[in-house]
């Protein structure tokens, strides 16, 4: 179902039993990067020097506003975030990362890693959204 976009609404909550106010909270469209114009993808991986709140919700605010990321995702584990950024070249990520993450006090390391190809995956199981709660 995740990958049929033109389901309505009232189908995609029957089949999931949920009700129909709650089954789709928005719509997003896939768009063609390269074909835009930012045919460099990568994930930056970065670690905070301070995990106080107030920190991190300051570099939440940051983030968020940094022309060039798609998606940010705050995490557990040796890295903190992993940001995922298009850009029009290899030297406007280069300041991307130098310009708008590294600056930031709280940020005490960054990695960069290279997009080849980004490959969709399945998606949630809808159907089967009961037999994952008993999981």
């Amino acid at each position: 179902m995740a990958a049929d976009a033109r389901i309505t609404n009232a189908a995609l909550a029957a089949r999931t039993g949920v009700a129909e106010s709650t089954s789709i909270t928005g719509f997003a469209a896939q768009l063609n990067l390269a074909a835009l114009g930012f045919p460099i993808q990568a994930v930056i991986k970065v670690r905070l020097s301070s995990h106080n709140r107030d920190h991190v919700l300051r570099f939440h605010a940051t983030l968020t506003k940094i022309p060039g990321v798609l998606t940010a995702f705050h995490v557990a584990g040796e890295d903190d975030y992993l940001v995922h950024v298009a850009t029009t070249s290899p030297e406007e990520l280069r300041d991307l990362v130098l310009n708008h993450i590294n600056v930031n006090r709280e940020v005490r390391q960054t990695e960069t890693q290279l997009v080849f190809s980004v490959l969709p995956g399945a998606g949630v199981p809808l159907e089967t959204r009961t037999a994952i709660s008993k999981i």
